[in-house]
């Protein structure tokens, strides 16, 4: 037995070896004094047209490389651009575009103060990677800042200088579309894998042509969207914003965060574009947030409809008042702010704070010594679909795979997986294996579409003996990020090919899920099924053939209970980004022991959700009657798969918890896990604690720690986590952060389900 050290296996030395390739120079030292003495300068020299200016984004209006615009809206944003009174644009991209507008800017505006070039740069630029919520499934902190450092490079090397992520909001619900966006369900994972994205888009220099500014979206309670559906109402309490929702924030603040982007929702009856409580009582003044806040596309706008403002002008009042520096898309500030500014409605020192914080990040990113740091049309060239990029994505994607069911087959107790690589017939099905747009996944606009490595083409690199079959369409017609997904609901014509290439086949590999566009923005479902006439395929083909490995590909949790009962191996592979075939068929021939857990809790049924690990229990917790105690009567309350679950191809023990509460303030857990399987691979072990009584009520369970590490067969180590008043206390219902004495009980697991425990008491 080792005490534990982070070691990764020989696998992943290509991609450290990578990161080490692209490292960032050393951190130019630049002080908050000389920034500050820059900002203020120019802020006295700006009239107040100029500063309004700054507060103002336009999406790209017009071909930049042909002439400019003579009519109509894009002529109004073109002189606006040519007067300075555009401070960011997004959507534009590449190099050669990104100079024009620049040079715009910089040459025809009084001040030449550079633009900020956003962008929704979420899971990758060009080379794609795993959904995030995929990424997150790797619970690998390294590898997710190393997938958006790759995308910082990428998109820096097109001209990007500012990024739309990531998005930090917890979600319990998985009928929201934006699920596949997030880290899932937890405030403690959540926390810590949005650091690990912000690190990896902003790196150590801002100022370095190969970062970009981050952004913590969407500020606050978004994923609490009432019923899953998208922009809708939220309603929580004190205790689940502070405790929940808040905290990834709060991380990412302390982290340095560039920009914070608000919400389309309402919290407390009052839209976040709007709302003052969170934007300047909260964000700018408990956390003293030094950076910017950026409305998200319309939501300004938005609060008409809301009934909260009356017109756009009650939207510039408002917003600005309430905290929100930059307009996305609403023009309300461009059209009204000075009015109000001089008629004494908003004060002036509203719109210098606003002016200087957005000044104060174009500074830091560089812009004023360089601003065409990012126009490089060779480093461009050379950087996009880079194949050490390409190589890591292979990793991210691999490590982003869980694991769900691997059964016995045989009367000898053999698995199904990993296959053997023995040229046995093996039958594959599904419209998605031999889709090459879909796995990239959705917010992935800058993209290509058809780039990713199909699963058909990554499983014939094992085998030659393979037939195909696609069962069924599973959508109908052309898809894109715009328009609605159409689902095949009826068409069956091709079941009985499948049906037949399954009967004549030793084992059958069924692809089938979620479209890469059916999550998203806007994408919320009511079923969490299997779409379309998947369900009744797989249901024909296990008729003929029982070895069947289901492979999904979907962007959120699935309810799979049919799927669970009778289908013999499933894998999770989500919505993998370009080298998905790839990844998942060196899992399934074994290549590589899958080690992913889940960042959602996998209902049963739809009816059961939102459903989450970290419940408060009820006053009727157990079967304390037939009847009157919480529970469904036609399901069980336990999900399917729960929090932070996924198998191996070989197995781990727990043994030997070891709890040392000497230091009250230095809580020491150790543990001891050995491999006792016939594989190396890797485990997370998660350590999850219940304070068992509070002056609050507190969740039945809560992760505070995990850590994630590589055995050899045979080989053991001790795992050791650390408590402190940072993992044992928690925010009281005014925001204030409270460490209590009283028992605890530690149970450090596989899963959050599965663990031995241990308690200790805290005077």
């Amino acid at each position: 037995m080792r005490q534990f050290i982070f070691k990764r296996p020989a696998y992943i030395v290509t991609f450290i070896v990578f990161l080490f390739h692209f490292s960032l120079p050393a951190q130019t030292i630049k002080t908050n004094e000389a920034i500050e003495a820059r900002v203020n300068d120019l802020l006295r020299k700006m009239t107040l047209e100029e500063k309004v200016g700054q507060m103002n984004q336009y999406n790209g209006f017009w071909e930049v490389t042909g002439p400019a615009p003579k009519e109509g809206t894009a002529k109004q944003k073109y002189d606006h651009l040519r007067k300075g009174m555009v401070g960011a644009v997004l959507n534009v991209k590449g190099t050669e575009n990104v100079r024009r507008l620049q040079e715009i800017a910089v040459k025809e505006t009084r001040l030449g103060i550079p633009l900020l070039f956003g962008y929704d740069v979420i899971h990758g630029q060009k080379t794609m990677f795993p959904i995030p919520l995929g990424e997150a499934a790797s619970w690998d902190l390294g590898a997710i800042e190393g997938s958006a450092r790759i995308a910082a490079i990428e998109a820096s090397a097109m001209g990007i200088n500012w990024t739309f992520a990531p998005m930090v909001d917890i979600t319990r619900d998985a009928r929201w579309g934006r699920v596949m966006e997030g880290a899932g369900e937890d405030p403690y994972l959540g926390s810590k894998i949005g650091v690990a994205r912000i690190k990896g888009f902003q790196g150590n220099d801002l100022s370095a042509n190969n970062t970009i500014a981050a952004t913590a979206k969407h500020f606050a309670g978004y994923g609490f969207a009432e019923a899953g559906r998208d922009y809708n109402t939220v309603d929580v309490g004190t205790s689940t914003l502070y405790n929940i929702i808040l905290p990834p924030f709060k991380a990412a603040v302390d982290n340095n965060v560039q920009t914070v982007m608000n919400s389309f929702n309402v919290l407390n009856g009052i839209p976040a574009t709007g709302n003052k409580f969170l934007q300047r009582d909260v964000l700018k003044g408990d956390w003293k947030f030094n950076g910017f806040i950026v409305s998200d596309w319309g939501s300004g706008i938005e609060m008409i409809d809301h009934g909260f403002a009356n017109d756009l002008k009650e939207v510039a009042e408002l917003s600005a008042r309430a905290g929100s520096d930059m307009d996305m898309e609403s023009y309300a500030y461009v059209t009204h702010l000075k009015e109000l500014v001089e008629s004494g409605k908003v004060d002036m020192s509203l719109i210098d704070d606003a002016v200087k914080r957005i000044l104060r990040v174009k500074f830091q990113l560089g812009l004023f010594d360089d601003p065409y740091r990012y126009c490089d049309a060779v480093r461009e060239k050379e950087l996009i679909y880079h194949p050490d990029h390409l190589a890591a994505a292979l990793e991210m994607a691999k490590r982003s795979i869980v694991l769900l069911k691997n059964s016995n087959t045989t009367s000898q107790g053999s698995q199904l997986l990993p296959l053997k690589k023995d040229q046995q017939k093996i039958a594959v099905i599904g419209a998605l294996a031999d889709d090459k747009n879909s796995a990239l996944g959705s917010w992935r606009i800058g993209s290509d579409d058809n780039s990713a490595v199909s699963v058909l083409e990554g499983i014939k690199k094992y085998s030659a003996n393979i037939k195909y079959a696609k069962g069924a369409d599973l959508v109908i017609g052309k898809t894109d990020f715009i328009n609605e997904v159409k689902i095949n609901e009826t068409d069956k014509s091709e079941f009985k090919a499948a049906v037949q290439v399954a009967r004549n086949s030793d084992v059958v590999i069924m692809v089938l899920g979620e479209h890469g566009f059916q999550t998203g923005e806007g994408r919320s479902r009511t079923k969490l099924d299997l779409p379309g006439v998947q369900q009744q395929l797989l249901e024909e083909v296990y008729k003929v053939n029982k070895k069947i490995i289901l492979v999904l590909m979907n962007g959120r949790p699935l309810a799979i209970t049919w799927a669970d009962k009778y289908i013999p191996a499933i894998v999770e592979a989500w919505q993998p980004g370009s080298q998905c075939g790839n990844a998942i068929a060196q899992v399934l021939f074994g290549d590589y022991n899958p080690a992913g857990k889940l960042p959602m809790t996998f209902p049963r049924s739809v009816g059961q959700v939102p459903l989450y690990y970290n419940h408060y229990n009820t006053g009727r917790p157990g079967p304390k009657s037939e009847v009157f105690w919480s529970h469904y009567s036609d399901e069980s309350n336990k999900p399917l798969y729960p929090f932070g679950y996924g198998l191996s191809y070989t197995n781990f023990t727990y043994s030997n918890l070891i709890i040392n509460d000497a230091d009250p303030s230095n809580i020491k857990v150790r543990v001891t896990v050995t491999n006792i399987g016939k594989r190396a691979g890797e485990e997370v072990a998660q350590l999850y604690i219940t304070d068992k009584m509070a002056s609050i009520v507190r969740p039945v369970k809560e992760l505070k720690g995990f850590k994630k590490f590589f055995l050899q067969p045979g080989e053991a180590i001790e795992v050791e986590f650390i408590l402190r008043d940072t993992e044992l206390g928690f925010f009281d219902n005014n925001g204030k952060f409270v460490t209590e004495p009283g028992e605890f009980v530690v149970m450090v697991g596989t899963n959050s389900q599965e663990g031995i425990s241990g308690m200790f008491a805290r005077k």
